[in-house]
């Protein structure tokens, strides 16, 4: 592996380690942050690539199908087997990134306000 790649893949280790502090599951920041470097791509790939179960990617693939932040495509339906769907990224990684610490920081302030009154009841 090339010395770019190497670079690549620390900073795809640290954006997801970031992801996971902010709250984020581990299995949603690592196939978020695989998403947002391909243009299209089938569950199995996902697996493969990131190294997670068959039943992690699902469960990150639908959280994200819920938000709007990615589509899924059926690729094959006729014949034997599970049907094959390709996935892609509909929302630029910034913005769900953005929008995603746009919901921390409304969380941080909930959590200061409630300590605020909390201090104020027991004075």
């Amino acid at each position: 592996m090339g010395n770019n790649s190497r670079n690549s893949q620390k900073v795809d280790k640290e954006i997801v380690d970031l992801l996971v502090n902010i709250g984020v599951s581990r299995k949603t920041a690592k196939t978020l942050t695989y998403l947002s470097q391909v243009e299209e791509t089938i569950s199995r790939t996902i697996e493969e690539d990131t190294r997670l179960r068959q039943p992690e990617v699902s469960t990150a693939l639908k959280e994200l199908r819920g938000r709007g932040w990615i589509e899924k495509e059926d690729i094959r339906k006729e014949g034997k087997g599970r049907p094959i769907h390709s996935y892609k990224m509909v929302v630029p990684f910034d913005r769900a990134v953005k929008t995603l610490v746009k919901e921390k920081k409304g969380e941080i302030t909930e959590m200061q306000n409630t300590i605020k009154r909390l201090r104020e009841l027991v004075r």
